[in-house]
């Protein structure tokens, strides 16, 4: 019996979201504990989940995590169609420069960061939080892996490239060691400003004020080398899962707090290379049939959860506990998307 069930955020649920906010701490981007922000997130996803956009790539969809048993929403993941397509979407790539002199007898490289805009169109997955208490078990994957089973349910929205911004070291204070020794010199404002400024702008005042020229690392304190391209310790598990999907970090990292991007092509990633078509029935399940996850793969009513299924022979249906055909709003005879946990 499914515990938990992935499906749309509702446009009634500004707390609920409030709450994860406020919970996912300093550094957290796409959570920003700000009422106005958070309104408009949940009226894109209602219109994105119901197809009332006119450019598809526009749309932004958010799901929750909510605990069957008691209806708390306790955790959330998205999906973005299209990054840069309302407003540039700016990152530092790290580039090495070789140099070399005759003269002197010296060969070596040195790496540098340049600004860029570069992944216009991309599709983005991201907003990957769960509350302590709901955290293992599971729950992780489910909340990550229900934004592949979105994309293979709204192929014609979604890109052929995805990429995944990670959260980059950032204290509980909200004090980054990137931002404070690098990017704040050209900002001159806290952090805070510039993540809420660039979550409520349309990011012009990153071209206007950041440098145009490459930026030596080795240049930069040793507090802000050290962290390019690391992801904060919450996000450690979120970056092993998308290694495994075959996310792959191409030297690219956060202007502000230096975390790593990862990207790869939709046709790579594992769950929707290993998920297939399914007929759902119902039956007695054992204890020991492999967990799965299951999708309504419908929109808008898109929902996934995690549960013990049986696979038929043939590999055309499968069978589920009656409880979790209704957590899906399925019923007997349905079509629907399943991944088996191998």
């Amino acid at each position: 019996m499914a515990g938990y069930v992935m499906r749309p955020s509702r446009l009634d649920e500004l707390d609920a979201l409030m709450d994860l906010a406020h919970l996912s701490g300093p550094g957290f981007t796409s959570l920003p504990p700000d009422e106005r922000i958070l309104t408009e997130r949940l009226e894109k996803s209602d219109k994105a989940f119901r197809r009332e956009l006119d450019r598809p790539q526009s749309a932004k969809f958010l799901m929750f995590m909510e605990a069957l048993d008691s209806g708390e929403v306790v955790g959330c993941s998205a999906v973005k169609a299209g990054t840069g397509v309302d407003q540039p979407f700016f990152n530092y790539r790290i580039i090495t420069l070789a140099h070399a002199s005759v003269q002197a007898r010296r060969r070596f490289d040195m790496d540098a960061l340049v600004l860029t805009n570069e992944f216009v169109g991309y599709t983005e997955v991201g907003t990957l939080f769960l509350k302590e208490g709901h955290r293992g078990n599971g729950n992780g994957r489910l909340a990550a892996q229900s934004r592949y089973l979105l994309m293979a349910a709204a192929p014609d929205t979604v890109s052929d490239l995805v990429l995944a911004e990670l959260r980059g070291v950032v204290d509980d204070y909200g004090n980054s060691p990137f931002w404070e020794h690098l990017t704040s010199k050209f900002f001159r404002m806290s952090f805070q400003d510039a993540d809420i400024l660039s979550a409520t702008s349309d990011n012009q005042f990153i071209l206007d004020l950041m440098p145009k020229y490459p930026i030596y690392v080795d240049l930069l304190m040793p507090e802000a080398r050290e962290v390019i391209g690391r992801c904060h310790a919450q996000g450690v598990g979120a970056m092993k899962l998308l290694e495994w999907e075959g996310f792959r970090f191409n030297r690219v990292v956060d202007i502000f707090d230096g975390g790593p991007m990862v990207e790869t092509h939709r046709e790579l990633i594992r769950t929707i290379k290993e998920s297939r078509m399914v007929r759902l029935e119902t039956g007695e399940v054992e204890d020991d049939a492999p967990f799965a996850l299951v999708s309504s793969d419908r929109l808008p009513d898109f929902r996934t959860i995690s549960a013990r299924a049986v696979l038929s022979r043939d590999g055309e249906s499968a069978t589920l506990a009656p409880s979790d055909l209704d957590a899906l709003n399925l019923k007997p005879g349905d079509p629907a998307r399943i991944w088996i946990r191998s």
